[in-house]
């Protein structure tokens, strides 16, 4: 296998790291099956980041493999936090062939701090290929998955003067009657985020969508308006 190197360096890594006390905290905070080993995140980056240079990634194919196989078997969230690090290398940061990989890491993960770790990557797709990931974001508004309409919300968070305010509004719409928590939450954070850059906007469309936005959403859209 390719990657064996660099898949090996890194879980012996994260084990070792390792903290027994911390990881019985870190999964009952995630209320998650899975086990953690009680890395911090910033850890798990470095042990992903200088892996990767160590044991270098010959092609974005092989990096796909790396990062399945990390996320596939992952015994422990850590591997899955090290897959997501690894999806942030160069040479897949405007590759459209990672759009499943995401995809599968949303619906799978189907957690906030998995889901909300590949918003940045949806927003480099985003801006590289807006005429692929806008209509794909639109379908994403509407899925079933509860995941998956939250990372349409949030994969403009880091698009700041580059926002399509447009595409922000048809995203949220859809999920204003929502009752689920992490949609009001992600319905907020976006609009809060993009109040740093366009106030304006954001003051008219929480005024004009103020009967259906929920009370959180609300709170979070406006935090920041005061100061404006």
């Amino acid at each position: 296998m390719e990657n064996k190197d660099l898949l090996e360096d890194i879980r012996s890594k994260l084990r070792s790291a390792g903290d027994p006390e911390r990881a019985r905290g870190a999964q009952a905070y995630m209320k998650s099956d899975m086990p953690s080993w009680g890395v911090r995140v910033p850890e798990v980056r470095r042990i992903a980041k200088a892996a990767a240079r160590q044991f270098p990634i010959s092609s974005p194919g092989s990096l796909r493999e790396a990062v399945h196989d990390l996320w596939r078997n992952a015994q422990a969230r850590e591997e899955r936090y090290a897959a997501i690090e690894l999806t942030g290398l160069p040479m897949v940061k405007d590759d459209l062939a990672m759009l499943p990989v995401y995809e599968e890491i949303i619906r799978t993960g189907a957690w906030w701090d998995l889901v909300d770790g590949v918003a940045h990557r949806l927003c480099a797709l985003l801006l590289a290929h807006r005429s692929t990931m806008t209509p794909l974001l639109l379908q994403w508004s509407t899925d079933e998955d509860m995941w998956i309409r939250r990372a349409s919300i949030t994969a403009q968070l880091a698009a700041k003067t580059l926002t399509d305010p447009g595409l922000l509004a048809a995203v949220i719409k859809p999920n204003l009657a929502d009752k689920e928590f992490f949609i009001r939450k992600a319905i907020g954070w976006a609009l809060r985020e993009y109040s740093k850059t366009n106030p304006e906007w954001v003051r008219a469309f929480a005024a004009e969508n103020a009967p259906a936005l929920s009370p959180l959403s609300t709170r979070e859209a406006v935090r920041l308006l005061s100061s404006h």
